[in-house]
């Protein structure tokens, strides 16, 4: 007869096998425990050096690398990309950042000024009539203006807009990279005012302007809006916007990305936001004098003229114009940009660097006059370009 399995019925482990597993259990927790500890000591250590570094207070400098090129005095610098473009009288060179010429495009400038705009530039003849175009690769398109150039702006495709001077009926025309005529516009100065600032959206669909109306007597500016596109079609001169001050002058405009834009005046500044049609969402009283402005895609910042007190401020807003940041310093920089989160100030050999909290993080002398300075990588290290020499620098003592 067979015998049935009792389905109740379970095997049972030696006991010594149970204990061994409890004691590998125990053992992987303990190892894990040792890991955890070990990498959180590690990252509190790397932590505290980052800090210690970062909010420390340099007085000198060292130099890591230096790059001699022997060239003219009155060249003028700009980052650009993964490169630095130098410009003159003489044309336009482009250089990688070990001061080596990677391309060069000649021409003949009385007064060179550049604008640039993410993977775009231009270099335009202020007085003149020449306007280059350029990416990383060169010369992009390079055309005449029919009328003396006042100012200009440049968009990410390339696309220029550009005041230019006719007695007392400036025009603004708008290019594309080639010189083609897209808009031309001819300013009515009785109504709107003269034209004394301008700036292009990345997109090249939207332009801003400022103008200046000294019309009996009284001081007024107006900041118009232009769309190039389908919202701006059906508009005279495509002018969606105008925003209007009273007893002020608004000397800058600027867009931060492709959605805000600021207008700022002399003890005053205007945040304006849309795609299509920029329409004001916050004007900024300031009792000092504006001295000079920055910004990047996240703030918006002034040097201003301490009234009650010698020296200067340097004050930090945000994209909704909330401040987050004032700092007194001493001296007067003529030189300030902002990038990232570091505000760096120089004239002469004379340089400052505060983040974007007013920590300061240098101050001191950069042993040549510098012409421009960026961030580049590695803690505390900086490319600083004199008249002829590229050096690598890092913040010490």
């Amino acid at each position: 007869m067979a015998q049935k399995k009792n389905p109740n019925l379970m095997l049972m482990e030696p006991p010594e096998t149970e204990r061994r597993k409890k004691k590998k259990r125990r053992q992987r927790r303990t190892r894990l425990k040792k890991v955890t500890t070990l990498v959180v000591l590690v990252s509190m250590v790397l932590l505290g050096t980052y800090l210690l570094l970062t909010n420390h207070l340099y007085h000198r400098v060292y130099e890591s690398a230096s790059y001699k090129r022997g060239t003219s005095n009155n060249n003028r610098y700009e980052a650009f990309r993964n490169g630095i473009i130098r410009y003159s009288k003489n044309g336009v060179t482009y250089l990688n950042r070990r001061n080596e010429v990677l391309w060069i495009q000649p021409a003949q400038f009385q007064n060179p000024m550049i604008d640039i705009s993410g993977r775009t530039f231009a270099v335009a003849d202020a007085g003149g009539n020449t306007i280059q175009v350029f990416t990383e690769e060169g010369l992009k398109g390079e055309f005449e203006t029919n009328l003396p150039i006042e100012k200009f702006s440049i968009s990410n495709q390339g696309i220029v807009s550009a005041i230019l001077k006719n007695e007392n009926s400036p025009m603004i025309v708008t290019y594309d990279s080639t010189g083609n005529i897209l808009v031309e516009n001819q300013v009515v100065t009785g109504s709107m005012g003269y034209p004394t600032a301008l700036d292009m959206s990345p997109d090249g669909n939207v332009l801003i302007v400022s103008y200046l109306d000294m019309k009996s007597g009284e001081m007024k500016s107006r900041v118009a809006g232009y769309n190039f596109s389908e919202e701006g079609a059906g508009q005279e001169n495509h002018q969606v916007s105008l925003e209007e001050y009273e007893d002020s002058i608004m000397p800058e405009v600027f867009f931060m990305d492709g959605f805000t834009s600021v207008a700022v005046g002399d003890h005053s500044f205007a945040i304006s936001e849309g795609w299509a049609v920029p329409e004001k969402k916050k004007e900024i009283q300031i009792a000092q004098e504006i001295k000079s402005a920055f910004h990047t895609d996240r703030y918006i910042g002034f040097v201003l003229l301490n009234e009650e007190k010698s020296g200067y401020e340097l004050r930090l807003y945000d994209k909704s114009g909330e401040q987050v940041m004032n700092r007194a310093i001493a001296g007067e920089y003529g030189n300030v940009q902002m990038i990232g989160n570091e505000i760096i100030l120089y004239e002469g050999n004379r340089c400052s660097i505060y983040t974007n909290t007013g920590m300061p993080r240098f101050d001191g002398n950069m042993k040549e006059d510098v012409l421009m300075m960026i961030p580049t990588e590695g803690i505390n290290q900086y490319l600083v370009m004199s008249a002829d020499e590229l050096r690598v620098i890092y913040l010490a003592g």
